[in-house]
């Protein structure tokens, strides 16, 4: 199978709530979410340098995961209650409740390619709510987004931030079904 030589476009994006237990991750289903527009991701980390001898000695890098956004059309009320906490009244208004505490998610998205489609997961991800921005229509009506901020941090228990996958390996199909894990290659 031939590599991607470039990637585009922000698809599929889906979330799946975590689970901590006794330093062991489990994911509920994953769930759409509509209207991706754009992904942002940043390393985290720290860089380390030493110098000996008139020049570098040793460098090391932490990976702290990253730090980002993810810009949407419009964020679902059900993606605001099982993730950031928000509450529905009997009238089903929705409330933003200051008590709350945003979930751990794995976050889910796909990117085109020129020959494959590769599929992407964060393991450990938190998000802040997103601002509340709106304008006036003008002559031209412009579309508003909502940007979530977040943080993708090494999964307690493996370690891992992220994975990849492309078309046609095993496990891509369902990769929206279930949160793809890692599979220790055999000897």
């Amino acid at each position: 199978m031939s590599a991607n030589k470039v990637k585009y476009g922000l698809k599929n994006v889906h979330y799946a709530v975590a689970t901590e237990t006794g330093g062991t991750l489990t994911y509920a289903t994953p769930v759409p979410v509509p209207g991706g527009v754009s992904i942002t991701l940043e390393p985290k980390g720290e860089k380390a340098e030493f110098y000996a001898d008139d020049g570098l000695y040793f460098s090391v890098e932490s990976n702290q995961g990253y730090e980002g956004s993810l810009e949407m059309a419009l964020m679902p009320d059900a993606f605001r209650i099982a993730v950031l906490g928000d509450r529905l009244d009997q009238n089903e208004g929705l409330f933003e409740d200051v008590n709350a505490r945003p979930k751990q998610i794995a976050l889910l998205f796909e990117f085109n390619g020129d020959v494959n489609a590769t599929r992407h997961v964060l393991y450990y991800v938190h998000v802040r709510r997103p601002a509340l921005t709106s304008t006036t229509t003008a002559a031209a009506v412009e579309v508003g987004t909502e940007t979530l901020n977040l943080i993708a941090s090494p999964a307690p228990g493996t370690g891992f931030v992220k994975a990849k996958l492309e078309a046609g390996k095993t496990g891509y199909s369902d990769f929206f079904t279930d949160v793809y894990t890692f599979v220790p290659p055999t000897p």
